[in-house]
């Protein structure tokens, strides 16, 4: 199963996209504090996210507490500031796929810890960055075209016989 990590999110709404792309791909979740929303039983409710059970959900207190429990090392960190795109990377079953919070990205010494594994989405050079909830999706479904697509449906009614 893979993973997307989401180091100090700050706008629900990306949040919200991702795990959803979560709940339907059967991705992992996990969130890194402090983030920027409220993530209660209530709140979810309140935001009508009717998805948010199928979500497999993993709440970290900091960056610290996320490797102590995790022991997470086949990290993929994506980032505008990498050297190669995402397309190059080589995923495998279990991996980590990190993404920064919307405003600052992932820290400079954790980019630096991972040099090797940053990678990016080709953007033109004049804009900043791809939304976060896109980049997510965009690398989600690349790593699971490269597995094969585990456990997803391989096709829809219209492929079906009658």
């Amino acid at each position: 199963m893979l993973n997307i990590v989401l180091f100090e999110p700050e706008i629900p709404q990306n949040t919200g996209n991702i795990a959803r792309t979560c709940a339907v791909t059967g991705i992992r979740l996990h969130l890194i504090r402090p983030l920027g929303f409220d993530i209660s039983d209530k709140a979810v409710k309140r935001a009508g996210l009717d998805y948010w059970h199928m979500v497999d959900l993993h709440v970290y207190k900091d960056l610290e507490d996320f490797f102590q429990r995790t022991g997470a090392q086949d990290l993929w960190l994506a980032t505008s500031k990498g050297a190669r795109p995402y397309t190059q990377a080589r995923f495998r079953e279990g991996c980590w796929l990190v993404f920064g919070k919307e405003t600052a990205g992932l820290p400079r010494s954790l980019r630096e810890q991972f040099r090797d594994r940053c990678i990016r989405i080709p953007i033109r050079a004049e804009a900043r960055c791809l939304n976060l909830s896109n980049a997510a999706a965009v690398v989600a479904y690349e790593a699971l075209r490269q597995l094969n697509f585990p456990g997803l449906a391989e096709t829809g009614e219209m492929g079906e016989e009658d």
